[in-house]
């Protein structure tokens, strides 16, 4: 029997130490730690691929909470059968005692795990929408105050206004333009457009 954990964390900034300590505390072995900064909207991981592909009957798995192997309620429900049923792995979900597949193998043990893995998953991807729906919010309040969102445009190059005064006056073709100034027609039109707005 080997002792696996997985550590999810939605984007490359933010932090895994908690889980790591989590499963350090349940003696998982280092290189056994299997770790993806992606969301959890699906399980399409290259960690996670690797994990299952790891995994033998008789494995134990450790993940802290059940929104850390994802967010989506079908889904969650799918990957915990294949790992329990298909590959015989056990599951033992940290921060919810209940969720331990090594206890409980009876009928109403699995009955009670059932449910609340059930309940975990709809919360879980529950969570999902309202942070997309805060996200959302979050947006539309910050660009009804005039705060603009998302990346900064990139400077515009030294020759952007020669060039487009040029393909204004007919002087030079859109594409000229574009190409003397090192962007797609497309990325020129757009700036040409924001140009003239400023």
């Amino acid at each position: 029997m080997k002792i696996y954990g997985y550590v999810r964390v939605s984007t490359k900034e933010q932090n895994e130490d908690r889980q790591m300590i989590a499963m350090r505390e349940q003696a998982v072995p280092e290189r056994n730690i299997l770790l993806d900064k992606q969301s959890g909207k699906d399980f399409e991981r290259p960690m996670y691929r690797r994990l299952m592909k790891k995994l033998k009957p008789g494995d134990l798995l450790y993940i802290k909470s059940i929104d850390r192997l994802g967010r989506n309620y079908e889904e969650i429900q799918e990957q915990w059968r294949i790992l329990t049923k298909e590959k015989g792995v056990d599951i033992c979900v940290i921060d919810m005692p209940l969720l331990d597949t090594r206890r409980g193998k009876d009928l109403i043990g699995t009955f009670v795990s059932d449910i609340v893995l059930q309940v975990l998953s709809f919360v879980a991807e529950n969570e999902r929408v309202n942070i997309r729906q805060r996200q959302a919010e979050g947006i539309a309040a910050a660009k009804a105050r005039g705060i603009s969102c998302g990346r900064p445009p990139s400077p515009l190059p030294d020759n952007f206004d020669d060039c487009y005064k040029r393909w204004k006056s007919g002087e030079i073709s859109c594409s000229e333009a574009a190409r003397e100034c090192g962007m797609s027609v497309s990325t020129f039109r757009y700036r040409a457009e924001r140009y003239e707005q400023a």
